[in-house]
């Protein structure tokens, strides 16, 4: 890629955003991951489902992003979680660290008071391209 270009990125194995941005944007070598959230590839928004499978599902569509980026898991530099209340912190750090593996980029986690159409978890990434 050219290092001037900026290429967005909308998988089509996800839903279409539902706003004015890109799902992912590449960049200089940098895949910019969008604040995803718990919404499934149909267009479902998980909002009467546990945190638990809230958080399954950002994960798996920053996951899809990443691919999707020609990036991947153990690329990431920097991840940015924004969760509805720190009473969920240990659960979502427990399925983020089976989600993430040995991957361990640098991460801030947010507690907000709530999340777009009532959600429970937004996760957003940056990482390198490349496998």
């Amino acid at each position: 890629m050219c290092a001037n270009k900026v290429t967005p990125i909308n998988p089509s194995d996800l839903a279409q955003p539902g706003g004015h941005y890109s799902h992912g944007t590449v960049a200089n070598g940098f895949v910019f991951v969008s604040g995803q959230l718990p919404i499934t590839s149909a267009g479902e928004k998980l909002v009467d489902a546990s945190f638990s499978v809230q958080a399954r599902q950002v994960l798996e569509n920053v996951g899809t992003v990443l691919k999707a980026c020609g990036s991947g898991i153990a690329n990431q530099v920097q991840v940015r979680v924004y969760i509805d209340g720190m009473d969920n912190w240990p659960e979502f750090n427990s399925i983020y660290a089976e989600w993430a593996g040995n991957s361990q980029p640098s991460r801030a986690v947010v507690p907000t008071s709530q999340l777009h159409y009532g959600l429970k978890v937004e996760v957003e990434a940056v990482a390198l391209q490349g496998s």
